[in-house]
């Protein structure tokens, strides 16, 4: 009888040289997987950068393009390619800057103070940005606010002397006529309350022409309550006017037929 014994592992005849090589293989597999994930992540990088790059310079294009037209006085082209432009670079405080001036040129104020406030939140130290907000803000009437927005463009660019000189200095006029004006309001609702009140006489009841003339009207009253004037019409069709006293109060004829007072 044969005798039976346990088989053996596979592998367990494999020489140690063909084991090594084979691990050595499967190492360097292993090691191009890797660098064809490293080059994948590379290369998706490299096309966003490269679509970024593409999407800058569009912008630019389209950028310069509403210049040229808006210097030719042709604004609202020129809106249309900045708008086009925010698609590709939004955070681009210059493309709302300058379509905040464009705004104000065609008098729609509220669109161009909602402009230059979207370029200065994305660039708070753009010394244009404040000015042309500013300046929106004084199409609007909002003096105050206007005079703030100056000086802090100021604050970030103190040598610019347009600003010193044109755009603060008559702001701060602006504000001065309006408090004047205030001013002359006020008075001018005083002195008219004023005039009402000296328009109405001042009269002394208890004078004695008052009570001169109440006594003259009352006896006047007492008079006519005295003598009461009738007319009688009969049932002939007679008409007759009676005056009635006080110490009278029969009726004239029992062929009265109406009584009108």
């Amino acid at each position: 009888m044969a005798s039976f014994g346990w088989k053996r592992k596979i592998g367990e005849k494999v020489s140690k040289a063909t084991s090594q090589q084979f691990e050595a293989e499967a190492a360097d597999d292993e090691d191009l997987g890797d660098d064809d994930d490293a080059n994948w992540v590379l290369a998706a990088k490299r096309r966003k950068e490269i679509l970024l790059e593409d999407c800058v310079r569009r912008s630019k294009e389209l950028k310069d393009e509403g210049a040229n037209l808006a210097e030719n006085r042709r604004y609202r082209e020129a809106l249309v390619k900045w708008d086009e432009a925010l698609q590709l670079t939004p955070e681009d405080a210059t493309l709302y800057e300058m379509k905040s001036q464009v705004l104000m040129s065609l008098h729609e104020m509220f669109p161009a103070v909602h402009a230059a406030e979207m370029a200065v939140q994305r660039n708070p130290r753009s010394w244009d940005a404040w000015q042309t907000l500013g300046r929106a803000q004084l199409g609007l009437g909002e003096i105050a606010l206007a005079i703030r927005s100056f000086q802090v463009s100021l604050h970030i660019f103190p040598m610019n002397p347009e600003v010193w000189k044109e755009d603060l200095s008559w702001a701060r006029k602006l504000q001065e006529q309006q408090k004047a004006t205030k001013i002359e309001s006020v008075q001018a609702l005083a002195e008219g309350k004023q005039l009402v009140q000296e328009s109405i006489p001042d009269y002394d009841f208890e004078s004695d022409e008052i009570v001169a003339v109440c006594a003259a009207i009352a006896e006047k009253e007492k008079a006519l309550s005295a003598a009461k004037t009738m007319v009688i019409v009969s049932a002939s069709g007679t008409v007759e006017t009676v005056t009635e006293q006080d110490n009278c109060r029969a009726t004239p004829d029992e062929t009265l037929f109406i009584r009108a007072r």
